[in-house]
Formats: structure tokens, C-alpha cells, sequence
């Protein structure tokens, strides 16, 4: 299929990421309804937004997988790259694709958001953060060994669960529920990126301090998918005949 089009699917899948991610994070995960006695939280908490995260990839893995790869995360390109699983020429476009994904999702969830009355960026609208921007106040250090490891075990999983060895047509729940745990993991510490077009969308808007962080989720999740790729490549992928 014709690299414009992959792209486009690419865009798509990564607009629904952050939408629908990011979208769950600022619209869901807390939800306080006032019935009669008082406010009640309806809201999904940490483990809706996780689920929500591996939600997206799982519908998005079926629907354009066989399409453009389901990338959606320019860690993941660039990890696949390093295990040899896609060619280099083709990295530039998917990233910015990817990114263009991500803003669109985030910029589409900034309408809906700001509908509400006393809507205010300063929540963080589902930015990545650390130090006094990390949920749970994190160094940086212990952020960016969070981001590396869990990016680096997140590549790992979809390697191994698309190797040609591996059962067919379970790939996509295993990748799903794979950025589900790690979210499970990681959203006290930074929120959460091992993606950078997902990092990127929310920070263009809250601007200020998220942009000025951004680069560590640009850095560590790449560091990470490059390691996982190296590895592996090197240590486990099938012979060629």
C-alpha cells in the first residue's frame, strides 16, 4: 500500500490513542455525580485510564494493523527500525504522522473539555510531568528510568507477540494489555508517555511546563524502544532459512 496512505492510517490510530487515552484521563477519571446525600465518584480512577490506553490499541491493532503496522508511537518506529522489522526510509513520515495524530486527538479533546464550566489547564490536561509535575512527585531520574524500562518492556511484547512464530491473530490483545499494565505502572510516576506523539498532543496546549519537559518523553521512551529492539534482534529473532 502506498506510504500516504499508511500514514494517514497511522494518524488515525494515534488521534484515537490520544483521544481516547487522554480523553478518559481528562474527562472520566473522576467524575463526582451530586445525587440526594451528597457527591458520589462515578469517575474510572487509574484503572479505567489504563484500560482505556490499551483500549485503544487493541481496537486500533484490528482495525489498521494490516494496514500501516498500527505503530501509533514514534518509540515504537523507531524500535521496530532497530529490530529490524521496518525499513529506515520510511521512519520520518510515520513520526510525523504519528504526531500530527496526536496533536489532532489532543486538540479535538481540548473542544469537548473546555465545554465544561471552570474547565482550567492547569489539571495538567493528562500531560506527562515530573519532579513537582509527576502525579505521585517523582525525581526526574526515577522518571526516566521508569519511561526507558516500561517502553523497553512495552517493544518487547509486540515483538515477541508478532514474530512469525508466535499464535496468529493474538497479537493485538497482547500488545493491548500490555500498554494496559504498564499504564497500571506508570501513571503515578509520570503520568504515563512511552509514546512521544502522545506526550507531545496535551503539552502543545497546556504549553509552559509541559513543553519544557517534554523532551524527557521524547529521550527515554526512544532510548528504551532502541534497547528492546537491539535485544530483541540479536538474541531471539528467528533464523533465516
Amino acid at each position: 500500500m502506498q506510504l500516504s496512505k499508511r500514514c494517514l492510517a497511522e494518524s488515525i490510530g494515534t488521534f484515537w490513542l490520544v483521544f481516547g487515552g487522554c480523553g478518559s484521563a481528562v474527562l472520566a477519571a473522576m467524575f463526582l455525580a451530586s445525587p440526594e446525600g451528597g457527591a458520589v465518584n462515578l469517575g474510572i480512577g487509574f484503572v479505567g485510564v489504563s484500560f482505556a490506553f490499551g483500549l485503544t490499541v487493541l481496537t486500533m491493532a484490528y482495525a489498521i494493523g494490516h494496514i500501516s503496522g498500527c505503530h501509533l508511537n514514534p518509540a515504537v518506529s523507531v524500535g521496530l527500525v532497530a529490530g529490524g522489522r521496518f525499513p529506515a526510509a520510511e521512519l520520518v513520515p510515520y513520526v510525523i504522522a504519528q504526531v500530527v495524530g496526536g496533536i489532532a486527538g489532543a486538540a479535538v479533546l481540548y473542544v469537548i473539555a473546555s465545554g465544561q464550566e471552570g474547565f482550567s489547564l492547569a489539571g495538567g490536561f493528562a500531560s506527562n510531568g515530573f519532579a513537582e509535575h509527576s502525579p505521585g512527585k517523582y525525581s526526574m531520574l526515577a522518571c526516566f528510568v521508569a519511561e526507558v524500562v516500561l517502553t523497553a518492556m512495552f517493544l518487547f511484547i509486540i515483538l515477541g507477540a508478532t514474530d512469525k512464530r508466535a499464535p496468529a491473530g493474538f497479537a493485538p490483545i497482547a500488545i493491548g494489555l500490555g500498554l494496559t499494565l504498564i499504564h497500571l505502572i506508570g501513571i503515578p510516576v509520570t503520568n504515563l508517555s512511552v509514546n512521544p506523539a502522545r506526550s507531545t498532543g496535551p503539552a502543545v496546549f497546556v504549553q509552559g511546563w509541559a513543553l519544557a519537559q517534554l523532551w524527557l518523553f521524547w529521550v527515554a521512551p526512544i532510548i528504551g524502544a532502541v534497547i528492546a529492539g537491539v535485544l530483541y534482534r540479536s538474541c531471539f529473532e528467528a533464523e533465516e532459512k
